[in-house]
Formats: structure tokens, sequence, C-alpha cells
């Protein structure tokens, strides 16, 4: 059964709370056409939410510079019937040293230096949750 979390909308609930140890997130945003594109992607869990180190020529991130609308899912691989969504919208910072970058590659041991190209950079993505929902 869905449930929204009223009182504190911006928190994942206990019951989901170890989804944040997910190994993949499913992320939406708004296409420049403003259909959704989805994409799986590597994440990290800090202060409670959901960050992304993201490549700065993406079309994820034109997407989210332009329209901060954000959905992502945390699936338990286990039982994919389980799952928590979040709502919001996308904080973008620079991350010009890698140092966000480069905690995410150590969850994954990828040095995330080795995607980027010349020229291109990496953005910290927090999610800043309006609404969170279970399911499971």
């Amino acid at each position: 059964m869905m449930e929204r979390v009223p009182d504190r909308p911006e928190s994942i609930p206990d019951s989901h709370a170890d989804l944040l140890q997910s190994r993949v997130a499913i992320m939406a945003t708004v296409g420049p056409d403003g259909r959704p594109q989805v994409s799986a992607l590597w994440f990290l869990a800090q202060d409670g939410t959901v960050k992304i180190s993201l490549n700065t020529s993406r079309q994820k991130t034109k997407n989210l510079k332009r329209n901060p609308k954000v959905s992502v899912i945390l699936l338990d691989h286990a039982n994919p019937h389980r799952y928590v969504e979040l709502r919001g919208d996308a904080e973008i910072e620079p991350d010009n040293d890698y140092k966000f970058a480069d905690l995410v590659g150590g969850k994954y041991g990828v040095d995330l230096r080795s995607r980027d190209r010349a020229g291109e950079g990496r953005v910290i993505v927090t999610i800043h949750p309006v609404r969170v929902r279970t399911w499971g």
C-alpha cells in the first residue's frame, strides 16, 4: 500500500531507510520537450537523503538546471515490490575538486575522472524531497 508521510514528508521512514544503501537509484528528470527522462545511476546517501555526482555535459544535468523537479526511486533489489520514491527538487553545486565524486567512486570502485572527457566537470546533485512515498 502506498503511503505518504504527512508529518515529515522530507524524510524517509525508518521502514525504508535501509534502501539508502541500495546500489542503484532510478532518477527521472524533465527533458527539454517536457517528457520524462529516466536514468539508472550511482548515488550516495548523506544527511538522510540522496546525493548524486553528475557530469556537467550530460542531459540529466542540463534538465535539472532548466527544471529542478525530480523523482528518485530506490528499489529493494531482493524484493522489487518494495521501494521508496523521493519527489522533490534538485540542488546543484559545483564539485570542481571531485571531492564528492571521489566518495561516490569509492562506493562503486571507480574513478569518476576516468568517465569524464577534457573540459567536462562534475556537480553534486542533492535531492530535497517534498514528498516521500513508500511501497511494500
